[in-house]
């Protein structure tokens, strides 16, 4: 049973997070796992605590997570997550705190694999804001109060990704929401994580050597016309060039319903190099069309027979 609250106020309980690790970010899945830290803490007016349990000193005291199941315990968990366990090498990492004012901390090593609803709509520019919900499975909103603790989210100083800049956690915001299932509003607690996709990669493996190939595209401009086997050549190949580029990229992310910048660039230089192409059949019909009225007005001219 729930610790008992004054005037029917429900039961508060102070949520923080420290985010140790994040990798795994999946673009065909959609998700991206997490690896973290949950420290809880509520007050339990109900317990009689011996003072001799305190050391010297101490205002608190460190018990085995056993001593948890004895415990009221609030039941949150992430609305938004697929898996998510508590991690484990010989016992779980997991730990509770008594304060001597009655207060329980509950702290725990745990990971996640969250859902993010990604949009590549910017891609290979897209900045990418993933939400963990934490919210109250059993108790509603009139029973239990989830509420960021003063430290919130913080993430681990020297965490680096290798696609991504992560910025600091976005919009840490207390809300309600409403389960059609269990017809009640729940307290929830909502944080933002921002991914900004790093260009680096693409810039040298995608950006300079289709710029490169486009160039190249551009020298059958001070190709003779007669030199019909070269420059088609040199022009189909790059064609073939950027299509191959452009279906290996297509491979890094998942087939999506609109286009994407990606996608702009690289019709962009297809179009070029056929713009290319294009010139050249153009100028060559010109050039045989005014090779051809040449010949005719050559012939036209009567020719003086000497005597």
């Amino acid at each position: 049973i729930r610790p008992p609250s004054p005037k029917g106020e429900p039961v508060t309980v102070d949520f923080s997070i420290y985010i140790v690790d994040i990798n795994s970010i999946n673009v065909e899945d959609m998700d991206f796992r997490v690896d973290m830290f949950i420290r809880q803490r509520w007050t339990e007016s109900r317990l009689d605590m011996p003072d001799d349990i305190f050391e010297d000193g101490d205002d608190y005291v460190t018990l085995p997570p056993e001593f948890f199941d004895n415990l009221w315990q609030p039941d949150p968990y992430i609305l938004n997550s697929k898996v998510s366990e508590i991690a484990v090498l010989t016992h779980k990492f997991s730990s509770v705190t008594l304060y001597r004012n009655k207060t329980v901390r509950y702290a725990a090593r745990m990971h996640a694999i969250l859902a993010c609803q990604m949009e590549f709509q910017l891609y290979p520019m897209d900045i990418q804001s993933c939400p963990i919900f934490i919210e109250s499975f059993s108790y509603s909103n009139q029973k239990l109060r989830l509420r960021w603790a003063e430290d919130g989210v913080t993430l681990n100083p020297e965490l680096k990704l290798l696609q991504y800049n992560v910025g600091q956690p976005l919009e840490l915001t207390e809300t309600t929401g409403y389960m059609v299932e269990r017809e009640a509003n729940f307290s929830r607690l909502v944080m933002y994580f921002r991914f900004e996709r790093q260009i680096g990669h693409h810039l040298i493996q995608t950006f300079a050597p289709s710029i490169l190939v486009v160039m190249l595209s551009w020298f059958s401009f001070w190709i003779g016309l007669d030199a019909i086997p070269g420059r088609v050549t040199l022009l189909v190949t790059s064609m073939l060039t950027l299509v191959t580029m452009f279906t290996g990229l297509k491979s890094d992310i998942p087939p999506v319903a609109y286009v994407k910048a990606l996608d702009l660039w690289m019709a962009g230089c297809m179009v070029f190099v056929f713009a290319a192409l294009g010139e050249f059949v153009v100028v060559k019909v010109l050039d045989v069309r005014y090779q051809l009225q040449k010949n005719a007005r050559i012939a036209s001219v009567p020719r003086m027979l000497p005597l």
